[in-house]
């Protein structure tokens, strides 16, 4: 008799345990009764029927998941490796298990297929400078298809984009010559204006004679100041007919002789 009681009380003991649940804040037990959905219960405790009622745990925390490297050929025939990393999370528990068997690995999927097919689109230079503009692209994409799973893609970002190292050298070269190009529009423009401020200075020293005297006495005053034996100071001949002198050239000469 007392071997009765103990068992009968052993099988409601299990079944008491069998009817508990309890899930945690970051969790929801998505609970079937033969077979038919009755919903999702949590957190904290609550009871299912034994051999009725089967439950199914669902984690609600953001999955961080890294999208393996994809070959991708670009739109201008260029063939690079990209990775990526994806940031989701379950936002409806009961969408996720009866809509898909997997959501994690089908969100995987979605993901490298979603990243071949939009950056296959692109060109090498909007791969390499507008990231922000294609990782937006690539999270509404995804997040349109996980959508009827009840999976939410928060964030998509492209992590390292893998080139052929001719390639590189390519671009090496090219930015080489970008640099060489930049500096001799530079050098250029600064000729220019230094020509043309040299025009200006002979200008108002074409409509003022004395001006070229004062630059010749500064010019002077500069080279006086080196450690030189010998100056070699030309002047113009209006100086000297300022004084009176008259310079005859020796061709002049032998004409009037």
């Amino acid at each position: 008799m007392y071997i009765g009681i103990g068992i009968a009380a052993f099988i409601v003991l299990v079944l008491i345990l069998m009817a508990v649940k309890v899930v945690t804040e970051y969790e929801r037990g998505v609970v079937f009764r033969l077979g038919r959905l009755v919903g999702a219960k949590g957190p904290g405790i609550f009871f299912i029927i034994p051999f009725v009622d089967r439950m199914v745990k669902v984690d609600l925390r953001v999955v961080t998941m890294d999208v393996p490297s994809q070959e991708v050929i670009t739109r201008d025939n260029v063939t690079v490796r990209v990775n990526a990393v994806v940031y989701f999370r379950v936002v409806d528990p009961e969408a996720s298990v009866v809509k898909v068997i997997d959501h994690i690995r089908a969100t995987s999927q979605i993901s490298q297929t979603t990243l071949r097919n939009v950056l296959g689109q692109s060109e090498l230079d909007e791969l390499l400078t507008k990231r922000e503009k294609l990782n937006l692209m690539l999270q509404k994409i995804i997040d349109e298809h996980t959508d009827p799973w009840g999976v939410k893609v928060s964030v998509v970002e492209i992590k390292e984009v893998e080139l052929a190292e001719e390639m590189k050298r390519s671009m090496a070269a090219q930015a080489e010559a970008e640099r060489e190009r930049r500096a001799k529009i530079i050098h250029a423009e600064g000729e220019l204006q230094a020509s043309e401020k040299l025009a200006q200075a002979a200008h108002i020293i074409g409509r003022e004679p004395a001006a070229i005297q004062l630059r010749y006495l500064q010019t002077l005053t500069e080279i006086a100041a080196e450690k030189n034996s010998t100056i070699l100071f030309p002047l113009p001949i209006e100086i000297f007919k300022a004084f009176g002198f008259t310079i005859t050239r020796d061709d002049d000469k032998k004409k009037l002789k």
